[in-house]
């Protein structure tokens, strides 16, 4: 079986040896005689794969002992919610940096919970850029600071973080966690959904500073309160146990890899192949981001014009390539090259860029 020329934007693509392993305890995990996603969630088995995928964690982003690591439903997107509904005081305001669509909806959601303050953004400039933040100001009531470290809509990424010792700094990271080392001291929490970079659709990740959980108020739901997870390991009701064990198997294969720094060299050397395409066509291929704010995660770019990109999209999907348009709200072409897409797949697609550019 060929593999598809993958490069959605999310959900996007497994590691093969992932789904390869899964496979072959597709039926039968560890002599149970039942697949993992028919254990008990309370079961030892399962315990298991729980407990490694917070030990891998742990160990690829170097996280402290005074931070907890949760499993979370319902995406990024309930966490634009639960960040302010946990975190956001009153009398306090939140702090966004607004980088793209993502940021966007993390602010709408966060003005219904409370007070917020944009302070900074590169809308008016069709976010080609991460904006520049200013720590100026009076900030002894600021709740915390809100980036999206990258911005799979406009291929934009944050490459040097914000650090200011008296607001807590929050990142959402669904599109570029695990593709490189974090200073996890420079972060107080961290959310990430798992379907770019850590498995398949289903679980998102929380890495919060513990002292943090002390401002969950107990009047919230207890569903979307910290506490409830951190003081019952992610368990307190049934979590999303097939996607937990494929993020396991994920973690596995990064570890393998040789860790984050080895994958973050592999993600420079793949964001390379498609930048030096797009900067040595003469203008052919024209790239959204300006150079210093490109994302190594989501190559953006446009044609000269739009029938040519309309042509190049039909000619790529013929040619095997999937996910390569742009996001509806924008159009274009998008290349989205995360962790589990192989560099030969890159390399492919280059050599197809230059082969359309050639012809036309």
């Amino acid at each position: 079986m060929n593999r598809a020329l993958n490069f959605n934007a999310g959900p996007a693509a497994l590691p093969e040896a992932v789904l390869k392993e899964a496979e072959k305890n597709w039926l039968d995990f560890n002599g149970t005689g039942m697949a993992v996603m028919e254990l008990s969630h309370r079961s030892k088995e399962y315990q298991a794969v729980h407990d490694k995928s917070i030990s891998l964690l742990k160990k690829l982003l170097s996280i402290p002992d005074d931070y907890e690591v949760l499993f979370i439903q319902g995406g990024a997107s309930l966490q634009f919610s639960m960040v302010p509904m946990n975190l956001l005081s009153k009398g306090q305001t939140a702090q966004y940096v607004l980088s793209g669509s993502w940021s966007e909806k993390a602010l709408k959601e966060a003005n219904k919970i409370g007070k917020t303050f944009i302070a900074a953004s590169s809308k008016d400039q069709k976010y080609r850029f991460i904006p520049e933040y200013n720590e100026d100001g009076d900030l002894d009531n600021a709740a915390y600071l809100h980036i999206t470290s990258n911005n799979t809509i406009y291929g934009t990424q944050w490459h040097s973080f914000p650090s200011n010792e008296k607001t807590p700094l929050i990142a959402d990271m669904s599109s570029d966690i695990l593709s490189r080392p974090l200073d996890m001291s420079n972060f107080d929490l961290i959310y990430a959904g798992a379907q770019k970079n850590l498995g398949p659709s289903g679980v998102t990740v929380v890495i919060i500073r513990k002292e943090l959980l002390e401002k969950s108020s107990d009047e919230l739901p207890s569903m979307l309160n910290y506490n409830t997870y951190a003081k019952n390991n992610s368990l307190y009701n049934t979590p999303p146990t097939l996607a937990i064990y494929l993020l396991t198997l994920v973690l596995e294969w990064a570890d393998k890899e040789g860790g984050l720094e080895q994958i973050e060299k592999m993600n420079e050397e793949k964001a390379k192949i498609l930048y030096d395409v797009i900067d040595e066509s003469d203008g052919f291929y024209l790239g959204h981001a300006l150079k210093d704010s490109r994302s190594r995660m989501n190559v953006t770019f446009n044609l000269h014009n739009e029938e040519a990109s309309k042509d190049f999209l039909h000619q790529a999907k013929e040619a095997g390539f999937v996910g390569l348009g742009g996001h509806r709200s924008i159009g274009g072409c998008r290349a989205s090259i995360y962790n589990a897409v192989p560099a030969e797949h890159v390399q492919k697609l280059a050599e197809f860029m230059k082969a359309f550019k050639n012809k036309n």
